[in-house]
């Protein structure tokens, strides 16, 4: 019995901390591409929702095409610990879409 109420009492904190987990701030940083004349770029963005790779790729490329741009590849989604790393090589497209 008292294992059965440790395992209720260990899930139910699982839980409770849960929201915290999703509410963490969560980034990607992408490749993109615009046509005539080709123009790259290596951007850092900020994302919405589940922190994963498909959430990203479906927030960018809708985010990108409103600014004549094709989202190419997310490379990786990360929390606020990545964004210093990667600011200097995102430049002037660090957090712009």
């Amino acid at each position: 019995m008292k294992h059965i109420l440790l395992s209720l009492a260990a899930a139910g904190l699982l839980a409770l901390s849960a929201p915290s987990v999703q509410a963490a701030e969560c980034f990607a940083d992408y490749k993109a591409k615009q046509e005539n004349p080709l123009r790259l770029h290596y951007g850092v963005a900020q994302v919405s929702g589940d922190c994963s790779r498909a959430t990203a790729q479906s927030q960018l490329t809708k985010r990108l095409a409103a600014q004549g741009w094709t989202l190419l590849t997310v490379v990786s989604v990360f929390g606020e610990d990545g964004l210093n790393q990667r600011k200097e090589s995102a430049g002037k497209n660090f957090l712009r879409f």
